[in-house]
């Protein structure tokens, strides 16, 4: 399923393929105390400032066969919470969806803890949006609702 799949280094040319995903990364948040429009606007500005230079160590690499785009990583350099050491986190990942189920994600978060482990950080984080899980009921009989949570992996 992955055979001729390529990740690179994103490009200047890659970003209108970028914000074509955002309106998806918006919609699976699911968060229905927010509106469409506030998730999308809050997704539109977060990728803007993913892809503006900056000093912090960062990749934003493309998934792509036959040179048509099919999803994005973004790594960045990030502050751990409980340790305070600095180490790899993942706060995009999109795959477009006619490349849903060919291993695209797969292949390209691999790629986002090969550039973890070579920054030599120890530690790779992420966040998603949250729906369910018994933790996160337990919450929410306190009034609770969850936005993110914030998920870990050891390299």
């Amino acid at each position: 399923m992955t055979d001729n799949i390529t990740i690179r280094n994103a490009l200047e040319t890659d970003r209108a393929f970028i914000f074509e995903l955002s309106p998806r990364l918006a919609e699976v948040a699911a968060l229905t105390w927010h509106t469409n429009s506030i998730v999308q606007k809050m997704q539109d500005d977060y990728i803007t400032e993913m892809l503006e230079q900056t000093s912090i160590p960062r990749a934003t690499l493309i998934a792509e066969k036959n040179e048509i785009p099919l999803g994005f990583v973004h790594a960045r350099a990030h502050k751990d919470s409980i340790s305070d050491e600095t180490c790899g986190t993942v706060p995009l990942l999109a795959v477009a969806p006619a490349a849903q189920g060919m291993g695209v994600g797969q292949l390209l978060m691999q790629a986002a803890e090969a550039w973890a482990k070579e920054q030599g950080y120890r530690l790779l984080h992420l966040e998603v949006f949250a729906n369910n899980d018994k933790a996160r009921g337990f919450y929410q009989n306190l009034g609770f609702e969850a936005e993110t949570l914030h998920m870990i992996k050891p390299l």
